[in-house]
């Protein structure tokens, strides 16, 4: 990418102090403007493939067109997210080796386009629990290769662009993935909705390993220095110990780091309540904008919104941004148990059928929030491979927790939806004032 192009767009976009460009080491200076168009731009590519083999939307659709038992349909949101983040911690030590980790992102980002090309190929192929097998191993790999991207990004990020900016680039991808959703929900509609053909799903999924493809492209061309100027730990810790044992001792060791996996773990409202929000809407015989496509273009308008808007607030303090996304998401939660609760929200017609869509948007914009906030937080916190440990041992973390929590939350489901989002609303609630304890180290 041409010098002055990307530096033209970069000062347009990213907002930042120069002087702290002296934080990265030497040869990283002179390239923070090319690394981070090409950063917003890999992640931005990468966001909006997330969006075309959504685990929550457009895999069950293919499933059900597909005639796939509903058995297996219940297996895509675990595996999906717990197959991104368990494997974080046991992987570390073979990604610390690398001395330039934007290899490992390309290597993850390779492995999602051609596990994303063999769901495209089932789609048009296969038909019935041949094709539910193919594409749960497909997205078992898919998992795989998000968590090795998972890792090395942030840590490409915190080697390539300098404090204070951190967080507008990963809002800025953000941004553009919204976009994408955006018209992907648009499309939904105008080619049908629930009678989308597995030809057109195809298709879809054959532009979303398109899209990885560009992914591994774009970050090829990142200008990764070997080294950081300072807080890199000694590049044979990894081989120390195992991965397990390492994990626990750095849990049981580090407050800081402990305080931050925590929190994190009591911020789940945001990114848990959204399935339960639709399930409610459903159980109540709203519209909700003519199905999934009006859900999809609110997720969508979330991220077009929220990217922008939770960057800026990502550089100047992280942690308040966690905190007021859970408090705000825990309040849409709550207003909505008390409205469907008190409320014949069914006979409310296009109000009720808005009730849903807007709670869905504005939990969806908090979730945009949360993480945003998440991901800035954990590179700022730390340097080197220590900042590649953190990453992945809470990623591990959470994979746990997501499958607890999740758990939790979909046994009391069992008994009435609203109980499992007064549950998600009383954590989240919890995270807000466990989260206003943790140590401030944004800069920007």
């Amino acid at each position: 990418m041409a010098e002055p192009i990307a530096e033209r767009l970069h000062s347009a976009l990213v907002h930042g102090d120069p002087d702290a460009a002296q934080e990265l080491a030497p040869e990283a200076r002179e390239h923070v403007a090319t690394n981070g168009v090409r950063l917003v731009t890999a992640q931005a590519l990468q966001s909006s493939g997330d969006q075309v083999v959504n685990a929550s939307t457009v895999l069950p659709w293919l499933f059900s067109v597909l005639g796939v038992p509903a058995a297996l349909t219940g297996l895509l949101v675990p595996i999906r997210e717990s197959g991104s983040m368990l494997p974080q911690a046991f992987l570390t030590p073979l990604v610390v080796r690398v001395r330039r980790r934007k290899w490992v992102f390309v290597a993850g980002a390779l492995g999602q386009a051609a596990a994303v090309a063999v769901m495209a190929l089932t789609a048009a192929l296969a038909r019935g629990v041949t094709a539910g097998v193919l594409v749960i191993a497909a997205l078992t790999v898919f998992s795989l290769g998000r968590c090795l991207c998972s890792i090395a990004v942030k840590d490409v990020q915190g080697r390539t662009i300098p404090p204070g900016q951190r967080g507008q680039v990963t809002g800025l991808a953000t941004t553009a993935a919204g976009v994408v959703a955006i018209t992907l929900g648009l499309g939904l509609r105008f080619l049908g909705g629930d009678d989308l053909t597995a030809t057109v799903l195809a298709w879809l999924l054959a532009g979303g390993a398109a899209l990885w493809v560009g992914v591994a492209l774009v970050s090829a061309g990142i200008r990764e220095p070997l080294d950081e100027p300072s807080g890199s730990g000694p590049r044979s810790e990894p081989q120390e110990a195992g991965w397990f044992a390492r994990t626990v001792d750095l849990l049981r060791t580090d407050r800081a780091f402990r305080s931050f996996v925590g929190v994190r773990s009591l911020l789940l409202v945001s990114s848990l309540s959204p399935p339960f929000v639709v399930t409610l809407s459903l159980q109540s015989d709203v519209d909700a904008l003519a199905g999934l496509g009006g859900f999809v273009i609110a997720s969508g308008l979330a991220a077009l919104l929220g990217g922008r808007l939770f960057g800026r607030m990502a550089d100047r303090s992280s942690r308040r941004l966690m905190s007021l996304g859970a408090g705000v998401a825990s309040a849409v939660v709550l207003a909505l148990v008390a409205t469907t609760t008190l409320l014949d929200v069914e006979r409310l017609g296009p109000v009720g059928d808005l009730t849903f869509v807007v709670a869905y948007f504005l939990l969806t914009l908090m979730h945009t929030g949360v993480r945003v906030g998440r991901k800035t937080y954990v590179v700022d916190m730390a340097e080197g491979d220590r900042r590649t440990t953190y990453v992945a041992v809470s990623n591990s973390a959470m994979g746990i927790v997501l499958l607890l929590v999740g758990g939790i939350s979909s046994l009391l489901a069992l008994g009435d939806v609203l109980w499992a989002l007064l549950f998600l609303a009383a954590l989240g609630l919890v995270g807000v004032v466990a989260g206003a304890r943790l140590p401030e180290v944004s800069r920007g």
